[in-house]
């Protein structure tokens, strides 16, 4: 069983920027994939960045040259740098580990909220 724990969302103006931290436990960090899904009000969660276990990142194009995913396996943490925010990043962010090689091995934190205003 692996506990995520999502924090760094708070309310900030279009244009300025905002890092979320995402800390795992009970699993061996550096095996799992992690990745950034998020969820605005009314819509569906949805996908927006992962991160091997090497590495390797891949981002939603709307988000592509704006967010950047890192991880620090040292510290079973992964991060999500999110710059020049628009009012339609607004959603609740949600951290997820993930075994490529077992679907079962699938686990999310609780979320954090980012609000976006105008």
């Amino acid at each position: 069983q692996v506990l995520l724990k999502e924090s760094g969302g708070a309310l900030v103006h279009a244009g300025e920027s905002l890092r979320l931290s995402c800390v795992a436990s009970g699993g061996i960090f550096s095996d799992y994939a992690m990745a950034w899904y998020r969820q605005a009000p009314g819509l569906p969660r949805v996908y927006v960045a992962d991160i091997s276990s090497d590495g390797t990142t891949n981002y939603v194009d709307a988000v592509r040259s704006r967010f950047t995913i890192t991880r620090d396996n040292t510290k079973n943490t992964v991060y999500l740098q999110m710059n020049s925010l628009k009012p339609e990043d607004t959603a609740l962010y949600y951290c997820n580990a993930h075994s490529t090689s077992d679907p079962a091995m699938n686990y999310w934190g609780k979320g954090a909220p980012v609000t976006v205003l105008s």
